[in-house]
């Protein structure tokens, strides 16, 4: 049974991950699509490709949330918490991809493992209330705080930028700022690749733990590659209903506020993931650093009731994914 388990945590974590990369492409793309710096084929083979690089990069953030995220009894028990949350996570992207709405795979993933591991102790299995004030101050406030400081930040940004294109054409400085972009598109890929590829590996390492095959100090190279191709290939697959939204529904942006959303977005992906350790949602930070930097031109052109319909997104995920998970898990405990 705890074999099957772990090849069924497998499974859904392979869903999980392609899932996040079709959905969560549109973060790469919207605004080096909407600025047209790079057509909308090209833009998606060059996220899959530097997602799978980003995964690669790097395991350190996947170990550190391995060790962060709810303490899980071995056995039968940890693996069907894993899936259920797993399968929680899966559910509400495909729900939120189909609304066409940009939302937090990283918080799906916790909640999902939240309520999940909730409902455990529910029905007899260990308390994981322990672990809540560590996911709390390492998890869930980052990634609360983020989006914030990404609209900040990129609304400041676009007037130093503006200040050194003072002199330039019109037409001379769209042009330089769209080959920024395409560079900047790649780069945050590799971000992506890095943030959401080691949010895969950190579950599959918890599942590999509960079954006992692992002690959880090092990510295997198996691991790494299957989540790294699970999420490239969703890349590739695309994500154009979420594209839409943030590319043409949200706010109208320039390519110099394109560009500034971006570098915005990479630089904070980049400092999560190598420097600081936390995870950083890739969705929100893109969606407000376009959001400021649109913002900057003038407040009128923000879709406000696009964007309420997104904070609200933002607001539900992770209670619902967590009342998902806890479904799930009661749903699924008889064969535990």
């Amino acid at each position: 049974m705890t074999t099957a388990l772990l090849v069924a945590v497998f499974a859904f974590a392979g869903c999980y991950a392609f899932i996040n990369g079709f959905h969560d492409v549109s973060n790469s793309v919207a605004a080096a699509v909407r600025t047209r710096a790079l057509t909308p084929g090209v833009a998606v083979v060059l996220a899959s490709v530097f997602n799978l690089l980003g995964a690669l990069m790097s395991t350190a953030l996947a170990l550190v949330l391995a060790d962060l995220f709810v303490k899980l009894p071995p056995g039968s028990s940890g693996l069907g918490i894993l899936m259920a949350g797993l399968a929680s996570a899966c559910a509400w992207g495909l729900w939120t991809w189909w609304r066409r709405m940009p939302s937090s795979s990283t918080h799906a993933l916790v909640g999902g493992i939240v309520g999940s591991g909730a409902a455990s102790a529910l029905v007899g299995g260990p308390s994981i209330t322990e672990s809540f004030r560590i996911l709390w101050d390492q998890i869930a406030l980052p990634l609360l705080l983020s989006p914030a400081i990404a609209f900040v930040l990129a609304y400041l940004l676009v007037y130093p930028v503006m200040w050194l294109m003072r002199y330039s054409s019109l037409r001379r400085g769209d042009a330089g700022n769209r080959i920024a972009q395409s560079v900047l598109s790649a780069a945050f890929s590799v971000g992506h690749g890095m943030q959401d590829g080691q949010r895969t590996m950190a579950v599959l390492v918890l599942g590999l733990v509960a079954a006992g095959y692992s002690t959880g100090g090092e990510i295997p190279w198996g691991v790494q590659v299957f989540a790294g191709t699970a999420l490239a290939a969703g890349s590739l697959f695309g994500g154009w209903r979420i594209t839409h939204t943030l590319g043409y529904r949200l706010v109208r942006i320039d390519p110099l506020r394109g560009m500034s959303a971006q570098a915005v977005a990479t630089g904070m992906l980049f400092l999560g993931g190598l420097w600081l350790h936390i995870p950083l949602s890739s969705t929100q930070t893109m969606t407000a650093a376009i959001v400021g930097a649109g913002a900057n031109r003038r407040f009128a052109a923000v879709r406000f009731i696009q964007l309420r319909n997104i904070l609200g997104t933002w607001l539900v995920t992770a209670p619902a994914a967590a009342l998902l998970g806890g479904i799930f898990f009661l749903a699924l405990s008889p064969l535990l």
